[in-house]
Order: C-alpha cells, then sequence, then structure tokens
C-alpha cells in the first residue's frame, strides 16, 4: 500500500503541475501570436507611410501623361507646321510612345485594371490617330495641318468622345479608394 498511496501523491503533484504547465504554455503561445499580429501590423502601417506617397505620385504622373495623350493637347504640343501628314502622323505616334515609355514604371504603383485602362487610352488615341490618316484622300501628298483638323473634327463629332477620359476617370477611382 506503501507503493499505491506513494503513486496517489506523486499524481496529486504532477497532474496539477501539467495542467498548469499546459496552461502557461497556451497563454505564451496565445501571447506570441498577439505579439506577431501586432508587428505584422505596425509593419504594415509603416510600409503604407513609405507607399502612399508614391501611389499618389505615381497616379498624378499618371493622369498627366493622360492629360498630355489627349488629343487636343497633344496636337497643340507637337506642331503641325511645315511637315507632310505622314511625317506628322509619324510623329504624333513617336511622342504617344515617348511620354508612355517615360511614364511605363508608374504601373508598379497602380491596379493592374486601372493600367490597363492607361494601355487602353493610348490604343485608342493612336488607333484615331491612324485612322484618321488612312481616311484621308490622299495621305501621301496632304499636309500636316490638315491631319490635326480631321483628328479634331473627329473628336467634335458626337460620335467620338475624348479616349482619354475613362482610363483618368479610372485613376481617380483608384486614388479616392485609396482614403
Amino acid at each position: 500500500m506503501d507503493s499505491t498511496a506513494y503513486i496517489f501523491d506523486l499524481l496529486k503533484i504532477i497532474l496539477p503541475a501539467l495542467v498548469v504547465a499546459g496552461a502557461i504554455y497556451f497563454l505564451f503561445q496565445r501571447f506570441l501570436e498577439q505579439e506577431q499580429q501586432r508587428r505584422l501590423i505596425e509593419m504594415r502601417l509603416e510600409a503604407s507611410k513609405t507607399t502612399l506617397p508614391l501611389r499618389l505620385q505615381a497616379l498624378e504622373r499618371v493622369t498627366l501623361l493622360l492629360e498630355r495623350l489627349s488629343p487636343p493637347n497633344l496636337l497643340v504640343r507637337v506642331s503641325s507646321a511645315g511637315l507632310s501628314a505622314p511625317d506628322y502622323h509619324r510623329q504624333l505616334l513617336q511622342e504617344i510612345r515617348a511620354e508612355v515609355e517615360h511614364n511605363l514604371s508608374q504601373q508598379l504603383y497602380m491596379q493592374p485594371e486601372t493600367w490597363a485602362a492607361v494601355k487602353q487610352a493610348q490604343e485608342s488615341v493612336s488607333g484615331l490617330i491612324n485612322s484618321q490618316f488612312r481616311g484621308m484622300p490622299n495621305p501621301t501628298e496632304a499636309r500636316g495641318p490638315e491631319l490635326a483638323r480631321r483628328i479634331l473634327e473627329s473628336l467634335m463629332s458626337d460620335e467620338q468622345t475624348d479616349p482619354t477620359a475613362a482610363a483618368i476617370l479610372a485613376v481617380k477611382r483608384e486614388a479616392v479608394a485609396m482614403f
């Protein structure tokens, strides 16, 4: 009986110690998880302090890009004086490509859907310029101002809207969504 009493006494000591150790382990594990979550939230907050200004700046630059690609602004900036229609056509398309290439890195800070809208605007402006050039009666002998006039007239007609408007709206929506 001494041995059974000894075992019961030992169990009386070991079982509560195991329960306390298990509870301490559970509480400690929970504390470590909460601490890890807190650190993760702090890191994200710190990262957002850095990236938010960069994202806003990227959206500003892309808005400026879209304004520069807008056909009325593009035609004012790229002079047609003294150029043939094919040369002016080529110069307009080159200007569009250069503008987009200059701002290509801004897509890192934007949602893919917004950048897709920017690319669509670029393609729409290029398509408008190409279609108006191809639609000229004799494009190889026409002058640059005539092509510019055709592009502006097509924008003023009811059937055509500014090809950059949808992309500008997408950029604005993304900017508003950040706040």
